[in-house]
């Protein structure tokens, strides 16, 4: 979400979407960028910002302070806002293969080329995880479940051995299948029984992902639709949910039902059960909405809402 206030942030989500809340994440400030959150869950191991980005150090640092004290009041916000809330809640964190991508040791390499850090990190950030998702249970009682996503952009880079190295003139090795499979699994155990993964990219290993337990894919629809039919058709009737990106974030004057055309096209494709289709699949926007001003960001959380309803229209073809 765009802007430094968490409270207005709040605010607008529990407006716009009272159906699945979310816990907004304000990048624009120092400390509040997605690996700083999920930083600010990690038990025993302590970061700082570098030039860089983060990086991985001894003890606590003023920047790893910081970016637990936005953490609590992003937390006193959605406690504030959603006060007597009872439903479905959304919590979001950068997954475990992505967090070692994207974190720097002390000699500059990235956790992902160093097997211990990794584990570390993985195993570390599964035990905060829990500790955030008690918290968050604790502060909204009335929350029947937690819908936890990973993100996970960098994933297909790990399999691919595409991840680049500080010099830039290589990429670290690829990682097995097994061995993300397993972080992915242990990550998944940690967030309970509605863990899904955020994959932006068509090369997602959807079949991976589902081995590593997930209840949901979260996409855009280009990268959705460019998946198997096979693979994808077999997964949504066997009950995987769909987190679809399908609104624009210039689509304030853009048709609700145009906007849901693709999943419809794809539900179509695929021979899926019309009646499935608002079952199982969550609208979202494309992207972050943190480019936008706080009024557009509104309206784009209002235009998921309206697109969401369009799906459930039985004479839409």
């Amino acid at each position: 979400m765009p802007g430094t206030d968490p409270a207005e942030a709040a605010r607008a989500i529990m407006g716009e979407l009272p159906a699945l809340p979310h816990l907004p994440l304000l990048p624009g400030r120092v400390g509040g960028d997605p690996v700083g959150r999920t930083a600010a869950l990690l038990v025993d191991l302590h970061v700082d910002l570098q030039p860089a980005g983060w990086r991985l150090v001894p003890h606590e640092s003023r920047d790893e302070s910081r970016a637990r004290q936005l953490l609590t009041s992003d937390l006193d916000a959605m406690e504030e806002a959603a006060a007597g809330f009872e439903g479905v809640m959304k919590a979001e964190v950068v997954g475990p293969w992505t967090l070692s991508a994207s974190i720097e040791l002390a000699n500059g390499h990235k956790a992902l080329a160093d097997p211990g850090a990794r584990r570390d990190l993985a195993s570390s950030l599964a035990e905060g995880l829990a500790q955030h998702l008690k918290d968050l249970r604790h502060r909204l009682p009335g929350v029947t479940h937690i819908l936890v996503q990973l993100d996970e952009p960098s994933l297909p880079a790990v399999l691919a051995g595409a991840v680049p190295t500080p010099s830039g003139w290589s990429t670290l090795p690829a990682v097995d299948d097994q061995t993300v499979t397993a972080t992915l699994a242990t990550l998944a155990q940690a967030a309970g029984p509605h863990v899904g993964v955020w994959c932006p990219h068509p090369e997602v290993p959807l079949s991976l992902i589902r081995r590593a337990g997930a209840a949901f894919l979260a996409t855009g629809a280009d990268a959705a639709g460019q998946l198997p039919d096979e693979d994808l058709g077999e997964a949504l009737d066997n009950g995987l949910g769909l987190l679809l990106g399908l609104v624009p974030l210039s689509a304030a004057r853009a048709d609700a039902r145009d906007l849901a055309a693709p999943a419809r096209h794809l539900w179509r494709r695929l021979g899926l059960p019309a009646e499935d289709l608002a079952r199982l699949v969550v609208v979202t926007p494309v992207s972050e909405l943190s480019s936008l001003s706080p009024s557009q960001a509104t309206g784009a959380l209002r235009r998921a809402a309206e697109v969401a309803r369009s799906l459930t229209d039985p004479d839409e073809p």
